[in-house]
């Protein structure tokens, strides 16, 4: 018994010894580290082994990939003109501008029905007459295809909440409700109608923030984000017709032009005459 209790409190003793010694502690500390961080690496590189899983490749030029692209600049697009060959149109109506100059808002009449209405957009034309393609002015989604005798067809694309593109005046056209569409993609053929007889083969355009028609030439070459800091607010002076007195003055105005032609005519046939006689 005696010899058993030596060997015990001897092998004690030397284990006591052991852990007296300064080195004893650090190197289990490393040790202990070094097999965590072994643990560590082992458990990510088996979880990042991608050899037992079937994984297919995609097609990342897209030849394969049809989930269409998401427009993510879509504000940053500048208003355009609609039209195709811009260098050809012109501005045959402007916009009714209520703060404008008195000749410029009567140049911004429409008559129609024996009564003169505000241009709520422009027309367009070509110099030489003919018809033309119709383009989205901004990148947008087709909310309104609809046909009108008076107004010559419709067609409406929503760019924003609360900022549509109307198109007036079109024949042919190309895109239906829903559809997504792209600045400068062709909408339709100009068509003409009879609330604008006088403009002939033309395109009416407006652009409306909460259904508040606002200069479309003020916002050409200017991006989405331009019109939606801009603060509109509905004048009712500014979408009024003229008044009656205004009206008769106007219609006075018309005749006057519309004869001159005329008059200057007998005027150069009775100078005609008069030199023959003399």
């Amino acid at each position: 018994m005696r010899e058993e209790e030596n060997k015990r409190s001897s092998q004690s003793s030397s284990v006591k010894r052991f852990f007296k010694k300064r080195w004893v502690f650090p190197a289990i500390y490393i040790a202990s580290a070094a097999i965590i961080l072994t643990g560590v690496l082992w458990y990510q590189a088996s979880s990042s082994d991608t050899d037992k899983y079937d994984y297919k490749s995609t097609d990342l030029a897209g030849k394969k990939n049809q989930t269409p692209a998401v427009e993510v600049n879509k504000g940053f697009e500048d208003f355009k003109m609609p039209v195709a060959k811009a260098d050809e149109a012109v501005v045959k109506v402007k916009f009714y501008d209520f703060q404008g100059k008195a000749e410029d808002q009567e140049a911004a009449l429409v008559f129609y029905n024996n009564r003169y209405e505000p241009n709520q957009g422009i027309d367009i034309t070509m110099k030489n007459g003919e018809t033309f393609d119709v383009t989205a002015s901004l990148s947008g989604t087709v909310t309104r295809v609809e046909e009108d005798a008076t107004l010559g067809n419709v067609i409406e694309i929503e760019h924003d909440k609360g900022i549509v593109t109307q198109y007036q005046s079109v024949k042919d056209i190309k895109v239906k409700v829903g559809e997504e569409v792209k600045q400068n993609q062709v909408l339709a053929k100009a068509g003409q109608s009879l609330f604008n007889e006088k403009a002939g083969t033309h395109v009416h355009f407006e652009i409306r923030k909460d259904g508040v028609a606002v200069n479309p030439t003020s916002f050409f070459e200017k991006p989405l984000s331009t019109l939606q800091e801009e603060k509109v607010t509905e004048d009712k002076k500014s979408t009024e017709a003229p008044s009656q007195k205004e009206q008769q003055k106007l219609e006075d105005q018309e005749k006057s032009t519309d004869d001159a032609p005329s008059s200057d005519k007998q005027d150069e046939s009775s100078k005609s005459k008069e030199n023959k006689n003399s």
